[in-house]
């Protein structure tokens, strides 16, 4: 990667929403790989021409397991997952024929193990799984995104120290270098209550391990979480892509609040001026947010 900072893109549930997909669904936005993929494409493209200059995959929920129970052969299942990368590619290809010159990245996103299990433990990080049964969990999934034409993996929301290690270790023999990007409940811990400094620490002896960061996390907590890793680890690469700053009802399954584009611009000046190399979005950041981080970054 020649260029930092990066611009990652936003949300794509949020912006399949407003194509008008229908996520209520255990896949989530996966979903959409078996009948409306062209709206994962458009939304991938979408990103693009608000300025991201790095797409992530489709693969969150995409799981195995998940499209066999969704009732998927498993050679069905393999290519779905693979799906995932094919569509960012035709999306990066498309952009590049209108605008030859720019550098594009897509990272293959490798969700945590809550996210299969789709009961909002990925934000608790309370799976009472053991290191190696997450290493067994995620392998096939990681080795099959990892063997597509990605640039980098993007292992995310990752909400416990366990889980950070099983995926650094699967990340010791993976073709492409990767990041952990860690889900945190404040300024200071992931949310299985780690000190975000003890994995800095961590990945630190873990030099295969591309970046480091934090993703699905309040906004207001990125400032804090960038200092206290620059204070354990000053060489790692930072990536940091949190939330709109929105609240989430569980039991509405909806958002409320608002999230000002420019302010977001502002926010994500100031982290990389705190040492974040790679900036964007998660849930509910959509592509004025991306916009305005991508101007206010460009005219630092």
């Amino acid at each position: 990667m020649k260029n930092t900072p990066l611009v990652l893109d936003g949300g794509l549930s949020n912006a399949l929403e407003l194509e008008g997909a229908d996520l209520n669904h255990e896949l989530w936005s996966a979903r959409l790989l078996m009948d409306q993929s062209e709206l994962i494409e458009k939304v991938h493209y979408n990103y693009l021409e608000a300025g991201a200059r790095c797409i992530i995959t489709s693969s969150y929920q995409a799981t195995i397991l998940g499209f066999i129970k969704a009732g998927k052969s498993k050679e069905e299942s393999v290519s779905l997952l693979q799906k995932t990368t094919s569509l960012a590619l035709n999306a990066k290809n498309k952009f590049l024929q209108k605008f030859p010159n720019e550098e594009i990245f897509i990272a293959g996103s490798v969700g945590p193990y809550g996210a299969f299990l789709a009961d909002g433990s990925e934000y608790r990080g309370d799976y009472n799984k053991s290191i190696e049964e997450l290493i067994a969990f995620h392998q096939e999934r990681f080795t099959i995104i990892d063997h597509t034409a990605i640039d980098f993996l993007a292992c995310e929301t990752v909400p416990s120290f366990d889980e950070v290690k099983a995926l650094a270790t699967l990340l010791k023999s993976a073709k492409h270098k990767g990041w952990i990007s860690c889900s945190c409940k404040d300024e200071l811990h992931l949310n299985d209550g780690t000190p975000i400094r003890e994995v800095a620490s961590f990945l630190q002896e873990q030099p295969h391990v591309y970046a480091m960061g934090v993703n699905c996390t309040k906004p207001v907590y990125i400032s804090s979480l960038i200092k206290e890793i620059r204070k354990i680890n000053k060489e790692i690469r930072i990536v940091m892509y949190p939330n709109s700053g929105q609240v989430y009802h569980t039991d509405t399954k909806k958002w409320s609040g608002i999230s000002d584009p420019n302010h977001c611009g502002m926010m994500a000046q100031e982290w990389v001026k705190l040492g974040a190399d790679i900036v964007g979005g998660c849930c509910q950041v959509g592509y004025e947010h991306i916009r305005a981080m991508d101007k206010a970054i460009s005219s630092s």
